[in-house]
């Protein structure tokens, strides 16, 4: 619901924790100074369906400081921060969304955002935009941005079927989102969720990952870098070779059942994990999902199986089987650096989400000859943002010498 009277003790806390985020964010501080400056959004509305969490609402002052009018709803029930929202709403921007909210809840704050008559979409996961092509097939808008794998690949579907009303750029496939908010931002607070809700020693345990996409593979990476045995199931061959090269095993996912001990999925897909891995994983099991959509592991199908259910600890639940085995899952199955813990670092966000407030520039100012599809970053503004970054990391690039310039340009040198 919207926090229409915010508590001022939680907007105060809601407060220091954005200013945290934004201090390690200095490349969106960078853009909304220029922002503030030259105001390339005003007029125009911005409705956003995101995990509301001390990023997110660093991402919305700069979007206001550039003129825009922002509205946010929550994009998964469990990742709201109650706190950030309260003081989102004390600063003036309607924020619908309460952590733990249900269904019905869900997609009546996304039609809240949506009766503001956004011009912009922002996106993660795509469901915004599936309510606006479903149910609201009158109302026009500009343009959109997406933040997820899951919901590229929606969107990308939605093009293909010649059904998308509206240009949408896939900001997840700016190579300064997937290559360090999937590998690096997933790998580090998928694992801080585990931890959180499980506190569990990852030294040692043999951690199933299933896909080894950038998610997974940042999952599998960081397991690894705590000491656990690492062993990954794919569907494509590709992938799965890379699993193996870089010391990880590779199986089937009924053979890593019978072997893991916490188990991690990271595909997109539904089902990943269903009865027929619950019915051979051991006592103790820990499951959790790293993917947008709570679709990845059949609970129905654990629940159907189990004699009994319990909350054992805050975000962990135990499911007790027939033969006594329990399984335990984290966060409801649903994404588990958001549902158990806060989601990616400030620090990886910051290229995130100056891609989505480039992105929304960009698609103000080539509106008039962009098409219903899905578009990519401008690989310029992408190679910005990582400039921007590697500056203010301390780091420097090379250039080069005009001899090297004109060898790499010409063609008749010889050997």
């Amino acid at each position: 619901m919207n926090h229409d009277i915010a508590d001022i003790a939680l907007a105060d806390t809601g407060d220091l924790r954005i200013e945290w985020a934004a201090r390690r964010m200095p490349v969106l501080a960078a853009i909304r100074e220029r922002f503030e400056a030259e105001q390339p959004l005003a007029g125009y509305r911005i409705g956003a369906c995101m995990h509301v969490t001390t990023e997110t609402a660093t991402l919305m002052h700069t979007l206001v400081a550039g003129g825009a009018e922002v509205a946010l709803c929550a994009s998964n029930p469990l990742s709201t921060q109650d706190d950030v929202a309260a003081s989102l709403v004390r600063s003036g921007i309607p924020t619908f969304a309460v952590r733990g909210e249900s269904a019905d809840d869900f997609y009546s704050h996304i039609n809240a955002v949506l009766d503001t008559n956004p011009h912009m979409v922002f996106d993660d996961g795509a469901d915004m935009t599936t309510v606006l092509h479903r149910e609201r097939a009158d109302q026009d808008v500009l343009g959109g941005m997406e933040e997820t794998t899951t919901g590229v690949i929606r969107l990308k579907a939605m093009a293909e079927d010649d059904v998308l009303r509206y240009p949408v750029v896939a900001v997840n496939d700016s190579d300064t989102k997937h290559l360090f908010d999937n590998r690096h931002g997933t790998g580090q607070s998928s694992l801080d969720g585990i931890l959180r809700a499980a506190n569990i020693l990852f030294a040692g345990k043999r951690v199933v990952v299933a896909g080894y996409g950038d998610c997974g593979w940042g999952i599998a990476t960081r397991a690894k870098g705590l000491g656990a045995d690492v062993i990954v199931t794919e569907i494509d061959p590709i992938r799965a070779v890379s699993a193996a090269m870089e010391g990880h095993r590779v199986m089937s996912g009924i053979e890593a059942a019978k072997v893991g001990e916490v188990f991690i999925t990271a595909t997109g897909n539904m089902h990943v994990f269903r009865a027929e891995h619950f019915a051979a994983m051991p006592d103790g099991a820990i499951v959790a999902n790293a993917g947008h959509f709570d679709v990845e592991l059949d609970l129905v199908a654990l629940d159907d199986m189990a004699t009994s259910r319990r909350q054992i600890r805050d975000n962990l639940e135990e499911f007790v089987l027939p033969d006594g085995r329990r399984i335990l899952v984290v966060a409801e199955g649903r994404l588990v650096n958001l549902g158990a813990a806060e989601g990616h670092p400030a620090d990886v966000m910051d290229m995130s989400f100056a891609d989505q407030a480039l992105a929304a520039e960009w698609i103000v100012q080539n509106a008039d000859h962009l098409r219903p599809q899905v578009y990519k970053l401008p690989d310029e503004l992408d190679q910005q943002v990582a400039s921007l970054k590697l500056e203010a990391m301390g780091g420097q690039l090379e250039q080069l010498t005009p001899e090297q310039a004109d060898y790499l340009a010409s063609w008749q040198h010889g050997t």
